[in-house]
This record gives structure tokens, C-alpha cells and sequence, in this order.
């Protein structure tokens, strides 16, 4: 049972990593769609925004694709933990219907 809450609360952690991930990634964009000049004071045009909000999406499909492997550990040791235990209350029930007074 101890393993079930470690990977309920390693779920609970992977959520709240995507939604911080995804309040900085809308604040990076918000911040790059409503500059006018940069920070090395360099005119912001449509075709420079445009640049940065493609690096910009390449960052966040790089975080996804890490993202979406650690949910696959995740998943794959949920569903490890889930068959021992089965197992467990399996063999348990087993050793109750075969002891007979």
C-alpha cells in the first residue's frame, strides 16, 4: 500500500509540474506578444515576434516530450504496484478458502 500513495503522490507532483510549466509558458508568451522593443532596445517587428514565439514552441514541445515520459514511468509503475498487489490479495484469499477448520 505504501508504494500506491508514493505513485498516487508522484501523479499529484507530475500535475503540478505541468501546470507551473504551463503558467510560465503563457507568461513567456504574453511577455514576447506585448513587448514593442527588447531588452538590447531593438524594435520588436511581427516577423521577430514571430521567431520567438517558434523558439518558444520548440521549448515547450522539448518540456512535453520529457513530460510525456515521465508520465510513462509513471503509469508503468502504477501499473506494477497495482499486479503485486492483486497478487497479494489473491494469494491471501486463496490461503483463507484453503484453511478449513
Amino acid at each position: 500500500m505504501k508504494k500506491e500513495g508514493a505513485i498516487v503522490g508522484m501523479k499529484i507532483i507530475w500535475w503540478a509540474v505541468n501546470i507551473v510549466w504551463l503558467l510560465i509558458f503563457s507568461g513567456i508568451a504574453v511577455f514576447i506578444g506585448a513587448r514593442n522593443v527588447d531588452g538590447a532596445g531593438i524594435v520588436q517587428t511581427p516577423e521577430v515576434k514571430m521567431v520567438s514565439f517558434v523558439i518558444l514552441g520548440l521549448m515547450f514541445l522539448i518540456v512535453l516530450l520529457v513530460q510525456l515520459i515521465f508520465l510513462y514511468f509513471i503509469k508503468k509503475a502504477h501499473k506494477l504496484t497495482l499486479r503485486k498487489s492483486l497478487k497479494k490479495k489473491r494469494e491471501a484469499i486463496l490461503a483463507l478458502a484453503s484453511f478449513s477448520p
